[in-house]
């Protein structure tokens, strides 16, 4: 499962329906605050945040999971159209990656692919 964080409501909708075509669950937020709220619900097995958001900005989001010891091993994704290339804000988060909007679903697939261990199939 990923939760994906973004207050622009045609982002969030892209970001999650390329996450379920790809085989993901999705929970979408649309602030940091709700976001944190739903990583500590259902542990997901990745974050994806927009940093520029009301309540919680993604980068709080990355060091409020970061800071609790149940939740520090979350890969967390900053997907930002706010940030320049080589600007460290995201890495002195915590983030895992970083990915500079404007992006294709392609490139956020990829970077979740590298972050997530691969999924184990089995035959029914």
């Amino acid at each position: 499962m990923i939760v994906v964080a973004e207050d622009h409501d045609d982002i969030r909708y892209v970001l999650k329906r390329s996450l379920e075509r790809a085989g993901h669950r999705v929970v979408a937020a649309t602030d940091g605050a709700a976001a944190l709220a739903a990583v500590k619900e259902h542990r997901p097995d990745l974050v994806v945040t927009d940093v520029d958001m009301p309540n919680m900005t993604g980068l709080d989001l990355c060091r409020a999971i970061r800071a609790d010891d149940d939740l520090r091993h979350i890969p967390v994704v900053v997907a930002s159209g706010s940030l320049i290339p080589g600007d460290g804000q995201a890495e002195d988060a915590g983030a895992s990656a970083t990915l500079l909007k404007p992006f294709q679903p392609a490139q956020l697939l990829a970077l979740i692919a590298r972050l997530l261990p691969p999924r184990v199939v089995t035959e029914t």
